[in-house]
This record gives structure tokens, sequence and C-alpha cells, in this order.
């Protein structure tokens, strides 16, 4: 019989190719069978939010896709889609459409993550319910 894989929700936008996400998503995986689901909110970023709420759709996609490619290329199991704007509800709504047992967030460094200042670790276990891991990257996406 086969041993039973845990679901791991990951929520990432411009770290989720980064190196620090898959090291954590190996680390993850060498603990136990596990499949990813990466979660990118289509926030927009610069001054073009004040223009257009959805304008992060087009870098979430590319931001998405490019780290995708990296992790499966890592040998992980992961899928992923577009989540809202909003990091929290993007989080929520995820959690609330599959079946999860931990949740794995990856932000930029304390001195220029917009979703730490927002304290989203905390917030994404609230909204939750689930034990929430925080990766901090060094630096951004390179894929």
């Amino acid at each position: 019989m086969a041993e039973q894989k845990a679901s791991v929700l990951v929520v990432a936008n411009r770290t989720a190719g980064s190196h620090e996400l898959l090291e954590a998503l190996r680390e993850r995986a060498a603990q136990g069978p596990a499949k990813f689901h990466l979660v990118v909110p289509a926030t927009a970023r610069g001054v073009s939010w004040v223009a257009d709420m959805n304008a992060g759709t087009d870098a979430a996609e590319h931001d998405l896709e490019g780290a995708l490619e990296k992790l499966r290329a890592a040998g992980l199991e992961i899928d992923g889609q577009i989540g809202d704007p909003d990091p929290v509800a993007a989080v929520q709504d995820a959690a609330n459409q599959g079946n999860y047992e931990e949740v794995i967030v990856s932000t930029l460094h304390k001195h220029v993550s917009k979703w730490l200042k927002l304290d989203f670790p905390s917030k994404a276990a609230h909204a939750t319910g689930l034990p929430v891991t925080h990766v901090e990257a060094r630096t951004k996406t390179t894929a």
C-alpha cells in the first residue's frame, strides 16, 4: 500500500523560484512523502496597483510558470495557481478549495518584504488554522 502524501500549500510571489524556497521544499519532502500546491498572489508591484488592482496578473503568471518548471526539475511533485491580489485572501481561498496539512510562506527578507510588514505568516496561520513555516529568501526569483 502506498504511503499517503501530505498536502502542503505554498504561498510566494517574487520568491517563488528562489533557492531558499527550493531548499525548504526539498527538506519538507525529505521528512516524508509530500505534494505541493503553489499559490502566487497576483499582487501588483510598484505604483501600478494605484491604476489597476489587477495589474499583477502577468507578473504572477511569469513567477508561477518559472517556479513550477524549476521545482519540478528538482523532482518535486507540485502544481499551482494564480491567487487573489491580497495574499491573505489568496491563502484562505486556496485552503478552502483544498485539503492541506500545513502552509509554507516564502517572502523577501525582512528589510524589503511588504508581506512581513503586514505580518503575513501569522495572518496565514490564522486564516487557515494550519501550521505555517516561513522561508525568507535573500534574493528575488531568477527564473
